[in-house]
């Protein structure tokens, strides 16, 4: 056990010895900062929980490019760079290996998340007082019930895209591919659903593209489809759990060391 601790201890510290991962999380705290202060001196009638939100959005999106960018670095950035056969000669078994790395990843993402989120609470709070929700909590939500029940939701959608980024990276051994078509279901991924609704197929229901945005079923009695959360955090787990299955699967097949 100490032996794999050390083994996610040192996919953790590649991680964090990049100039890269600095720069990625400087932005994450200098872009919200840098709104309140603007906020705090322009808005006529500023609003702590709008700000949250609208801070919140961006930066979880960021996030979630930066996420991929590291997911998709961690398996294919070996082969590019020759160090997987080191790995290999190692007394480790490819399994903990491949688990190391992916658990690195979610650390990655948790953190980042979890300062963000306590960031922009209490430089909200700070500049603006804690006040009404206004118009940018739905009726029915405590304001701080909601924003953690938001970032849970993205959390779950930030891991399912990480994921299959983790994946391409692994099965293609491409961190360019893994990239462009990870950041594609993140970015295209309202413009395809909207598309796809418009056929009216029971299939639709299962394709990922559908359910992202899960924040959508935190207003009261917002359903997608006639589904509820429930039926897309099902639909989202059965592809998180084929795009380990696959990562797996073709990282212990292949001759990863040729």
């Amino acid at each position: 056990m100490a032996d794999f601790l050390n083994l996610v201890r040192n996919e953790n510290m590649k991680i964090y010895y990049r100039v890269r991962t600095w720069v990625m999380s400087a932005i994450l705290l200098v872009l919200p900062l840098a709104m309140s202060i603007i906020g705090r001196f322009v808005d006529d009638s500023p609003n702590m929980w709008s700000y949250v939100m609208l801070e919140s959005g961006l930066m979880t999106m960021l996030l979630s490019i930066f996420a991929v960018v590291m997911a998709a670095d961690s398996v294919a950035g070996e082969f590019s760079n020759g160090t997987i056969k080191l790995l290999l000669i190692r007394p480790w078994s490819r399994n903990k290996i491949l688990l190391s790395k992916y658990l690195a990843l979610l650390c990655y993402i948790v953190l980042n998340l979890a300062v963000f989120f306590a960031l922009t609470l209490l430089l909200n709070f700070v500049l603006f007082g804690g006040g009404d929700s206004g118009s940018s909590i739905p009726s029915g939500w405590s304001p701080f019930g909601y924003v953690t029940a938001w970032y849970g939701l993205n959390l779950i959608e930030m891991a399912v895209v990480a994921t299959m980024a983790f994946m391409i990276s692994s099965v293609f051994r491409s961190g360019g591919l893994a990239i462009g078509l990870s950041i594609f279901a993140l970015l295209g991924s309202g413009i395809i659903s909207s598309l796809l609704s418009l056929i009216d197929k029971p299939w639709i229901d299962y394709v990922l593209f559908m359910h992202f945005g899960l924040e959508r079923y935190l207003n009261a009695g917002e359903l997608f489809r006639g589904h509820s959360l429930g039926f897309s955090l099902g639909v989202l787990a059965g592809y998180y759990v084929l795009f380990l299955a696959l990562s797996w699967y073709v990282f212990n097949r292949r001759d990863v060391a040729a």
